[in-house]
């Protein structure tokens, strides 16, 4: 059956190679034939024909249980951060907040309903929220997304967070809508974001925007700590202004790298 995208350039094929490496969900590292296909509603050998093509090009391998992914699809995710040039501006200063404020720090971006974790410095802690690169949240639950959704427009919000979250993961906090639009009033009201606990038992963050050259929220940036190791006071009053100072500079920083000149130098 036809996959969504019926334009005359559509490539039906590509899709389907798509769907079956965005099937393996969260904490299941390998599936066999028949639970991929019917995640990705496709016949077994279709699914079984993209599942060898995708090894070949070394991004599935046989496992015992069935099929994996393998480290390379992380290129898929890293070439759009590199695109963006996000992590090459914020790296020095995500490093320096981490030094600072001795918690992980990390950028975010919207993606529907969640957001998707695109730059992180952790620190090991005992306790700690597993995040790497490519993580997503229910971005209303998390300081990272309520920065983020706050600047939308009402229209352009309500149709985000009409989409249903691909996280997994169900969050504490499940405000109505007169509670959500009274916290992302307030977030806009200060300029920055406070979760406490609204994730998950224990976590506590405070994120505030990065902005480009034209002003437009592009993603935000955040310290995340552990409730029982960071009191909200130390959080609010010693993070948050590090934290605000270090999302200015690497907005300024991502302002100036979008105003250089792009030259292309044609071989002689």
């Amino acid at each position: 059956m036809p996959r969504e995208g019926t334009g005359p350039d559509f490539i039906e094929a590509l899709a389907r190679g798509l769907e079956v490496i965005a099937a393996f969900p969260p904490n299941r590292p390998a599936m066999t034939l028949a639970e991929v296909a019917a995640a990705t509603n496709l016949a077994r050998p279709t699914a079984r024909r993209i599942l060898l093509t995708l090894e070949d090009l070394g991004y599935v391998r046989v496992v015992e249980r069935g099929y994996s992914l393998t480290p390379r699809v992380l290129e898929l995710g890293v070439s759009y951060v590199r695109s963006m040039g996000l992590w090459d501006v914020a790296r020095p200063h995500l490093e320096r907040l981490v030094a600072q404020t001795n918690e992980s720090c990390s950028i975010a971006q919207l993606d529907g309903s969640d957001i998707v974790y695109v730059a992180r410095v952790a620190v090991p802690k005992i306790v700690s929220l597993a995040v790497q690169i490519g993580t997503r949240f229910p971005a209303l639950a998390t300081s990272l997304g309520k920065v983020q959704l706050a600047a939308l427009p009402p229209d352009e919000l309500e149709r985000v967070l009409a989409e249903p979250t691909r996280s997994g993961l169900v969050p504490r906090w499940q405000p109505d809508r007169a509670e959500r639009d009274a916290a992302l009033r307030e977030v806009r009201a200060r300029g920055w974001a406070l979760t406490d606990e609204q994730l998950a038992l224990g976590i506590r963050s405070v994120a505030a925007p990065l902005r480009d050259g034209s002003g437009r929220v592009i993603a935000g940036v955040n310290v995340n700590c552990h409730a029982a190791e960071t009191s909200m006071e130390r959080l609010v009053e010693h993070h948050l202004p590090l934290l605000l100072q270090a999302a200015g500079e690497i907005s300024a920083d991502f302002a100036r790298l979008a105003e250089v000149p792009h030259v292309t130098v044609s071989a002689s």
